[in-house]
């Protein structure tokens, strides 16, 4: 089975399944970094601001 795209190409299933395996290395290489940004941010403006009163 192949998959359409609008364009009116075909991709058979070797290239259907190499693009899902990129699209999915790209979604955890994007969470992968806010995570990152998050722990730099946290670490920048020190612990003791997750402790501050509501």
């Amino acid at each position: 089975m192949t998959e359409q795209n609008n364009d009116g190409i075909k991709l058979t299933p070797e290239q259907a399944k190499a693009r899902r395996a990129r699209n999915i290395a790209l979604g955890l290489c994007i969470a992968g970094l806010c995570v990152l940004f998050f722990a730099v941010t946290i670490v920048r403006l020190g612990g003791a601001v997750l402790q501050r009163p509501m």
